[in-house]
């Protein structure tokens, strides 16, 4: 089941409509009034949720889910018309697993869906990963792209496998920050920046996999 609270009914039924033609389970709300009670009746795999909404605003809700024991575990993805640099990072960092901004495809919004449906599956952590012509051996520290072995640093190493394992989510530069470097670092979101540059470069006409998302941070694309 997926829950999408979006004010604009339009909107919310053609999302609803679209993902029951695509195999899922879907129930559409029109504000938190309505949501919070059917939250507490039953648990969604994942929902969508306009930031701008009447009464408690998305980010509001946003928070309350992710401060929830009960709920804290299940995916969001904000729909939202804002698409500043700031609202996205806000978003990102209050819990929200992605976003797509106003107006978008049904397609791609499928696709976002089922990228964030597999990364919250509960899973392993892989020895072997692949995405195209990249493949990582964890436990050799070994990086091929194209054939051909690439001579990474640990920081590099590290921050392609997690982008490999995360693949096609964006994540934020404060959690690549923050995953790769720890708590206690005491750099700045820059350091994220260049290492992705030496990265790109490491990996030649494969580092065109790893996507700048502008103002918030990158992500590697599903192949």
């Amino acid at each position: 089941m997926i829950f999408c609270v979006e004010d604009d009914s339009s909107i919310r039924e053609l999302i609803v409509y679209t993902l029951k033609n695509t195999g899922f389970q879907a129930e559409g709300f029109v504000d938190s009034a309505e949501f919070f009670p059917a939250l507490s009746q039953q648990t969604p795999e994942l929902i969508l949720l306009d930031i701008m909404l009447p009464g408690m605003d998305g980010i509001e809700i946003l928070k309350r889910i992710k401060g929830s024991k009960a709920t804290k575990d299940i995916p969001v993805i904000l729909l939202t018309a804002k698409g500043t640099e700031y609202d996205k990072v806000i978003g990102l960092d209050s819990g929200a697993d992605d976003y797509v901004t106003k107006p978008f495809g049904m397609m791609e919004l499928i696709s976002r869906i089922k990228a964030v449906l597999r990364r919250a599956q509960p899973r392993e952590q892989s020895n072997q990963l692949s995405c195209g012509d990249i493949q990582l051996q964890a436990d050799k520290h070994l990086v091929t792209a194209g054939g051909q072995e690439v001579q990474l640093t640990l920081k590099e190493f590290e921050m392609l496998r997690y982008l490999m394992e995360n693949r096609s989510l964006v994540l934020s530069r404060d959690v690549l920050l923050e995953r790769i470097w720890g708590y206690d670092f005491d750099g700045e979101t820059r350091t994220v920046d260049v290492h992705v540059r030496t990265l790109r470069q490491k990996l030649g006409k494969s580092g065109q996999l790893i996507e700048t998302v502008r103002g918030v941070g990158y992500l590697i694309k599903e192949q």
